[in-house]
């Protein structure tokens, strides 16, 4: 696993083994994670979409504590997907990083508790799995316009984005942290510290 520029969130991209049979990966080794991460992987919710090209999904995050870290893979199709630091007090705050996942990489993202997360079907029938170390929980769960213009993140330019009402509707960064939605970096770094301590 390989950190990103993003301080909480990392990228991995598993061996595959192919013959004439087809193909074999591991798209998640807890020995792997732990080592990189520093404290292990316990989930509590696995979730899989189905998206048509173009769908846009997020950003969506979730208060903290405790938060919801996910890892994150593409087993059809292709997806843009993006990390988004929503944490107030980051050195990167407002920042994002973009990471192409797709069933012949087979990269895998895992982005920690704290952070925002987004994602753009850049194919028909794009299917992304993600293992969430929390269940979902409604009245923790907030989203940040993915389209918000101080974000400016890099969306293709070639697509039309698709969203739901709810993501349409969301607020923009600035407006989040006027409404007191977001989690400060010390909080999320605090927690993710108390995780490890637990490991």
């Amino acid at each position: 696993m390989r950190a990103l520029g993003i301080e909480g969130a990392w990228v991995d991209t598993p061996r595959a083994f192919t013959d004439d049979r087809g193909r074999f990966h591991e798209w998640f080794r807890s020995e792997t994670f732990r080592a990189a991460v520093g404290h292990g992987f316990r989930f509590e919710q696995a979730n899989c979409s189905r998206s048509v090209r173009g769908t846009l999904r997020g950003v969506h995050a979730a208060a903290v504590p405790p938060g919801q870290a996910k890892y994150v893979t593409c087993v059809r199709g292709a997806v843009l997907d993006v990390v988004v630091d929503i944490r107030v007090g980051s050195p990167t705050f407002g920042t994002w990083e973009a990471v192409r996942l797709d069933d012949t990489t087979h990269r895998c993202v895992y982005l920690s508790e704290g952070l925002g997360h987004a994602f753009m079907a850049l194919e028909d029938d794009s299917t992304v799995v993600y293992l969430c170390s929390r269940g979902y929980a409604p009245d923790r769960e907030f989203g940040i316009d993915p389209l918000d213009p101080a974000l400016a993140i890099a969306w293709p330019g070639d697509l039309t984005p698709v969203l739901s009402g709810k993501d349409a509707a969301a607020p923009t960064l600035a407006e989040a942290e006027r409404q007191g939605l977001l989690p400060s970096f010390e909080e999320c770094v605090a927690y993710r510290g108390s995780l490890v301590s637990e490991s």
